[in-house]
């Protein structure tokens, strides 16, 4: 007798067949098939719960197998199949044939939530299983795929009167869970926008081109400047996704045990993420946690930024290693883990914002020596604070742990300047909703453009086909061949490039790209070549849009 269930590995994980068999023998159960330990202890909990549920559990020997054999299994998850092929094997309930459980038991017989329902939805309905008993609070996570062919339990005698219904009816009884909801950022969306934060003008630009083309970006600043407050607010100007997306984002987020009940500003869980997910990692981070793995691979942060954004604070901070590890998932979208049972693929298409001080102690540029001197004169030595005394040797060790190899990755590069008291005590700016509008509308353009191309933005098309989806005007082609040649760009840095002129010009609703596209483009790759180039050229500029 057995019963089907699912395992969680990877982007997709591992169906798992639970076979049970009941012979005469001394009472106990044997659980076979590479389990481990939270398995193994599943004897107990399933017997417990029997028990507590008002059943009886065979007085036989019980072996327990779990096929495939040569995939290790971990976690609690498979207590409910477990518990629910034993039933079939003592003849408690009818064979469940074509049924897929998923659930953990408590001792009381209570069933609790398990990660990958949404997954194991995809792979069950995939193996052309019809019925599905899920934790009652993953129900609005199954309802997503499963619509109506699934019950969600409460407890192990639901399980058991859904099965002896199914037996006697042909299906399980109908929830009442309701329709699946929506995991909604809206909360935060309104109560925080680009409206809240004066000045950083050129910043907001930069932000804006980056939300509407899904370019990666650099931003570099003194303590304070607001880098990190309006990085935050990315996600209020960026587009929601589509049908597909947010079921493929949902599923990832729920192989990886991240949807929760409340979700940023109290918003109830359980249904699709409809806004790209924003992750921001501590710079503690380790690689695995950054890049996933584990003995039972789980999706890493950039895999759960998949259609959305990874920020990393304080960039420069982040361990040398993990930060070139980002390189080869900003070039293929995707993350290759090697393991001796073979290779698991995890989708990693995420847009990079990397925030830092200028240097370590955060004052470079901040003010001359001769300020520095006249303060300290005026007011007694208190002028130490606006003056950076890194050693240039620092501040190329500071900056090295990036890389050029990781920054030539990043078509945008912007400063954020200490904002002064006119400025904050300022009028009224922009608020989101204006952008959002903008990138929306540039958004639309490129989801036309790219249609039957499996394209999402202009920051993923490819090199074969910049030269049709990248027009330029004749001025424009002029402009940016002596920009390139005198500015040495790269191969990748004059894509790159092209791929951010057509993004400004989507937001101008142009089909050719213009020189002042290009010129534009150009100002925001420019930054960034070298320490010293990101602390002189951009700190306190002023520079308006067309101002190169």
């Amino acid at each position: 007798m057995h019963v089907t269930s699912y395992a969680p590995y990877g982007a997709e994980g591992v169906i798992i067949r639970v076979e049970a068999d009941i012979r005469r023998g001394i009472p106990g159960i044997d659980i076979s098939g590479l389990a481990d330990g939270a398995v193994k202890e599943a004897r107990e909990r399933v017997r417990a719960s029997f028990r507590n549920s008002g059943l009886d559990f065979p007085a036989d020997r019980i072996l327990i197998n779990l096929a495939p054999a040569g995939f290790k299994k971990e976690g609690a998850a498979l207590d409910l199949p477990i518990a629910v092929s034993v039933m079939a094997a003592a003849g408690l309930v009818p064979p469940p044939d074509s049924l897929m459980v998923l659930g953990e038991l408590e001792l009381s017989g209570r069933v609790r939530p398990v990660r990958g329902v949404l997954a194991a939805a995809a792979a069950g309905l995939k193996a052309d299983i019809r019925d599905f008993i899920v934790p009652a609070e993953n129900a609005k996570e199954a309802a997503i795929l499963m619509k109506g062919n699934y019950f969600a339990a409460s407890s192990l005698s639901e399980v058991f009167h859904a099965l002896l219904v199914r037996g006697e009816s042909g299906k399980l009884p109908e929830d009442d869970a309701g329709e699946a909801g929506d995991i909604s950022q809206k909360g935060i969306l309104e109560s925080s926008g680009f409206e809240d934060v004066r000045g950083q003008h050129r910043y907001k630009r930069v932000l804006e081109i980056a939300a509407a083309g899904g370019h990666n970006l650099l931003v570099f600043g003194p303590p304070g400047a607001g880098k990190t407050m309006l990085a935050r607010r990315m996600p209020g100007i960026m587009p929601p996704l589509d049908d597909n997306e947010a079921v493929e984002v949902t599923s990832l987020h729920s192989l990886a045990g991240q949807i929760k009940e409340e979700i940023a500003g109290g918003v109830c869980g359980g249904g699709l993420i409809r806004f790209p997910p924003f992750r921001s990692p501590h710079h503690s981070a380790s690689t695995e946690g950054i890049m996933g793995g584990g003995r039972c691979v789980r999706p890493g942060e950039i895999t759960l930024a998949h259609l959305g954004v990874l920020f990393l604070d304080e960039a420069t901070e982040f361990r040398a290693p993990v930060l070139q590890a980002l390189r080869e998932p900003l070039e293929d979208r995707v993350v290759t883990i090697a393991r001796a049972e073979g290779n698991v693929r995890l989708p990693a298409d995420f847009q990079l914002i990397l925030a830092a001080n200028p240097c370590p102690c955060g004052r470079f540029g901040a003010a001359s020596a001769a300020s520095y001197a006249a303060e300290s004169g005026a007011k007694g030595g208190r002028g130490e604070a606006n003056i950076c005394f890194c050693t240039p040797d620092e501040i190329r060790r500071y900056w090295r742990r990036i890389g050029a190899a990781l920054l030539d990755r990043v078509e945008l590069r912007t400063a954020a300047s200490s904002p002064g008291v006119s400025v904050l005590s300022g009028g009224s700016e922009e608020p989101s909703a204006v952008v959002a509008r903008r990138v929306a509308q540039a958004a639309a353009l490129q989801k036309e453009r790219f249609k039957g191309l499996g394209i999402r933005r202009n920051a993923r098309i490819p090199v074969s086909l910049i030269d049709k989806f990248c027009p330029l005007t004749q001025r424009a082609k002029e402009v940016f061949g002596v920009a390139a040649s005198k500015l040495g760009f790269s191969g990748r840095a004059y894509h790159g490039t092209l791929k951010t002129a057509r993004t400004i010009a989507d937001l101008e609703g142009k089909d050719l790209i213009d020189a002042v596209h290009i010129l534009e483009a150009v100002e925001h790759r420019r930054l960034g070549d070298d320490p010293y180039d990101i602390l002189t050229s951009g700190l306190g500029s002023g520079h308006r849009r067309g101002e190169v």
